[in-house]
């Protein structure tokens, strides 16, 4: 039975997610972001790093859309960007757990 696949850009789109998703600093900040925002600070301090590496990784998950930023005075506090990444990464979480 042939199956109809999804467009070369939706298909680009999915192994993009996958390829960010590939890296321990970034799943690291999304586990740290899971349940509740946080400023450069706090994930710094949660992931035992320098601001300018968790920076330069913020970066590439919000250009992913994986995370969004607010601003409040001088901070910028993250978040993860919508249910639907917050959903992938439970699923993940649990079936690794399994």
């Amino acid at each position: 039975m042939k199956i109809e696949m999804p467009n070369d850009k939706t298909i680009e789109g999915l192994t993009n997610i996958f390829k960010i998703l590939g890296d321990n600093t970034r799943v690291r900040i999304l586990y740290c972001l899971a349940n509740q925002e946080r400023n450069v600070s706090d994930i710094c301090e949660c992931l035992n790093m320098t601001k300018s590496a968790v920076s330069h990784q913020l970066r590439v998950l919000r250009d992913s859309k994986l995370v969004k930023n607010r601003r409040n005075g001088k901070e910028i506090y993250y978040s993860l960007d919508d249910d639907h990444v917050s959903s992938i990464f439970k699923c993940a979480l649990e079936h690794v757990n399994e």
